[in-house]
């Protein structure tokens, strides 16, 4: 049996709206979709998928052979039904799922252009109703890894139960992903679960607000600072820089990458370097993981439609060229 994991957060219902490339203007550095009002505009795709950082995380830790388990809220609609179905088909376990009557699943239509460009157009639904009263902790103190990922501000209260079961002697490991209210809030709100924190995973511009410092290398520093063990930053094109405590390591996105949709991409990084702790990897090799995770799914319309099994990512693993530079802390 694989390792239990649980991943906590949200569920999404995802409408992907392909736009064609006439919709996108340019102006300086930054692109955006132009929809004219008044406009009736052919779109050249339609597609539906499940979508959700918990979700997302789930159903990527259960391809990779891990005993996964998905803890959130989905309405008891159409759209939480396929969630909940979609969860079950990959294998994901679903025995802490709280389904809520006559209100709506969350759900997104994202706006999607032809080199990955996105916007999306979020209804937050039965996320919110993620609270201490409907936590799980005794699902919780089975696993050997809980993934925390975003989660809406009404369901921070719940960080103070998750550091209650991680105080314990028989805790499992934490991979936090921040959401924006945690984020807002700053690391002196979150100390308690930082300093209990096994991988912390933020993108550069979440590092800096976070940490209120103005560099990658500065966030770096007061995160460990902190008590996290192992920190990665994701700065799109230009990779990641992480750090175990002991040195400062930069990895590289796979070049030649066809990127159709990053919606997953920071999902897919994490799962995989999430993954490749639990394997015993040391964290340079676990960046390779979580990188080579995203470089697939970006590359397919979809946050889970292209997501690696261990044999897969243990194959192109062995088979890829990506270095990871060395630095001193």
């Amino acid at each position: 049996m694989g390792h239990r994991t649980l991943s906590i957060g949200g569920a999404t219902y995802d409408l992907f709206v392909r736009l064609p490339h006439n919709a996108i203007t340019e102006c300086k550095d930054t692109k955006s979709f132009t929809l004219p009002l008044g406009a009736k505009i052919p779109v050249e795709k339609l597609i539906e998928a499940c979508g959700g950082g918990a979700s997302n995380t789930s159903v990527g830790l259960a391809r990779l052979g891990c005993n996964a388990y998905f803890e959130g809220v989905i309405g008891s609609d159409q759209w939480g039904e396929a969630i909940l179905q979609n969860l079950k088909q990959e294998g994901v376990g679903t025995d802490c799922i709280i389904i809520v009557e006559n209100e709506v699943s969350s759900y997104s239509i994202i706006l999607s252009g032809k080199s990955g460009e996105r916007v999306i157009l979020y209804e937050a639904g039965t996320n919110i109703h993620l609270h201490d009263a409907n936590f799980d902790k005794e699902m919780f103190s089975k696993m050997d890894w809980v993934y925390l990922n975003h989660i809406q501000e009404n369901s921070c209260i719940i960080q103070d139960d998750i550091y209650e079961m991680l105080c314990s002697e028989i805790a499992p490991k934490l991979t936090w992903n921040p959401g924006g209210c945690q984020i807002n809030a700053g690391m002196e709100e979150c100390k308690e679960l930082l300093d209990n924190t096994d991988l912390l995973l933020l993108n550069k511009e979440e590092a800096l607000a976070f940490t209120k410092t103005k560099t990658i290398e500065e966030a770096i520093s007061n995160i460990l600072s902190s008590g996290v063990d192992n920190v990665c930053i994701t700065d799109g094109g230009n990779g990641t820089v992480a750090s175990d405590g002991t040195y400062i390591y930069h990895c590289p996105v796979l070049e030649n990458t066809n990127i159709v949709d990053t919606t997953g991409a920071g999902d897919a990084f994490g799962t995989g370097v999430t993954w490749g702790l639990m394997e015993g990897m040391i964290l340079p090799d676990a960046l390779k993981t979580g990188t080579i995770n995203a470089a697939s799914v970006v590359a397919s319309i979809g946050a889970q439609t292209a997501l690696l099994t261990d044999t897969e990512i243990t194959k192109r693993l062995a088979d890829c060229a990506l270095t990871v530079s060395i630095y001193p802390l």
